[in-house]
């Protein structure tokens, strides 16, 4: 959300307090919460937008400042130059470069802590914008500022995937589409398009059930979203229901269920469904029943940890089990841009270990010809494909069936990447149980049946 020019100076320092937070360890969502409490909803609004660019420009911008300023800043006022600076950097630019400055300027002037500060910024920027060719240039030779990742998340991608890294890393880059999910019990989905299209809303279908936004829009505009006619939820995320293959009547487990988006959808795919959704935050669960209950849907919520089913588990084995388990959601970093600053390497084993645990629980609840779908929104393979042959491998009569295997974040190029980087052999890579959509964000999926 844009603010009109003369009054930007407070929310870049409000942005400013935001990128510390993050900085110290604080996710976006809940550093944004706390710094805008009691600001009106215009400000929040900018702010976020504000901080969200700084952050996917956080590579660029630190280099900048090291490279422009002889003696590092003080922490209050690097911060407050990385998210002007990252305004200047973005094509298109959200505010003219003078607004911007002069607006920084404004902010660092109004801070007792910043003001003997204020010709200093002042400078870096004006000589940012005098030098911003040869500056932007010369940055490509150092890889975090030209790509925007630590170094670590860069050397594991190109490990993975050494003759296509550079167009994931770009992919994650780029600000993800607004797609919605269209309740077929409720509505077909070309005819919710053309409902879109009367009330001046641009949109395609791209899956299934698939509808991507031209633009991103609050849900109180989307025709039927109270109703329950819609839902937003990633393309690439639309697939782990319809590869549950639900069928009437059926007992199913939504493990990891928050915020409730994958179980909505399930009881979109089939009647009299028994689904138990599965959440270990006892705060995370109430989203779930809000979201169902826009749905006109209803499941047996549980709180519970999905690695230790003596806790919550009742001893009636599941026909179908969604284990959508925690990751390093490294595949959805166009939408979550701090993820890639607060991750470590170590978090990597520390997920694997998690995610085998959790799945080899399941695993016992699972019925004889039963089915489970893992995933992950991953786009390391110790997260998915690597996962994928230990299960095969360790997991009690589990016979591997087809699945599309790793998606990588991108536009519609992405799809036909997948069976590059997938590692199933050719006649394994079919994914016939659903199209796969056009635009998604980067998702590990493996599918397990249970021998009879």
């Amino acid at each position: 959300m844009r603010l009109p020019p003369d009054s930007l100076a407070h929310a870049l320092s409000l942005a400013a307090v935001v990128l510390g937070k993050l900085r110290q360890g604080t996710a976006l969502p809940q550093a944004i919460d706390a710094t805008c409490q009691g600001q009106p909803g215009p400000v929040r609004g900018a702010v976020q937008d504000l901080a969200y660019r700084a952050t996917r420009w956080l590579g660029s911008t630190d280099w900048l400042i090291r490279t422009l300023i002889p003696r590092p800043p003080a922490e209050g006022a690097a911060n407050l130059l990385c998210v002007a600076l990252a305004q200047l950097l973005d094509d298109p630019p959200p505010y003219a470069p003078f607004t911007v400055v002069d607006q920084t300027v404004r902010a660092a002037s109004a801070d007792p802590k910043l003001a003997h500060g204020k010709g200093m910024v002042n400078g870096v920027l004006r000589r940012f914008l005098r030098e911003q060719g040869e500056l932007v240039a010369a940055m490509q030779a150092d890889a975090v500022a030209a790509t925007n990742y630590p170094k670590w998340w860069i050397d594991a991608v190109r490990s993975a995937y050494p003759d296509m890294w550079q167009g994931i890393l770009a992919a994650g880059n780029r600000r993800p589409p607004m797609v919605l999910r269209v309740n077929p019990r409720r509505v077909a989905v070309d005819a919710y398009v053309a409902r879109l299209a009367e009330v001046g809303i641009d949109a395609e279908r791209i899956g299934a059930q698939a509808v991507r936004l031209a633009r991103a829009i609050p849900v109180a505009e989307l025709p039927g979203f109270a109703d329950g006619d819609v839902s937003v939820q990633d393309a690439g995320a639309q697939l782990a229901a319809t590869l549950l293959d639900v069928a009437p009547g059926q007992r199913v487990l939504d493990a990891c269920a928050a915020p409730g988006g994958k179980t909505g959808h399930l009881l979109e795919l089939a009647d009299n469904l028994d689904v138990t959704a599965l959440e270990s935050d006892a705060t995370r669960a109430v989203r779930i029943n809000e979201n169902l209950a826009r749905l006109r849907q209803t499941a047996t919520i549980c709180v519970g940890d999905a690695a230790k089913p003596d806790t919550w588990w009742d001893g009636r084995p599941f026909d179908r089990i969604l284990a959508d388990v925690p990751c390093s959601a490294a595949g959805i970093v166009r939408r979550h841009p701090d993820i890639r600053w607060l991750r470590r390497p170590a978090d990597l084993k520390a997920l694997a270990a998690l995610q085998r645990d959790i799945v080899r629980a399941l695993w016992a609840c699972l019925a004889p010809g039963g089915k489970l779908v893992y995933v992950t929104c991953s786009i390391f393979p110790t997260e998915g494909e690597d996962q994928a042959r230990w299960f095969e491998s360790h997991l009690q009569d589990a016979i591997r069936l087809h699945a599309p295997g790793q998606l990588l974040p991108a536009s519609p190029a992405s799809v036909s990447a997948t069976a590059q980087v997938s590692g199933f052999a050719p006649g394994r890579i079919a994914f016939d149980t659903a199209p796969l959509p056009l635009d998604h964000d980067g998702f590990f999926y493996a599918v397990f049946q249970k021998r009879p």
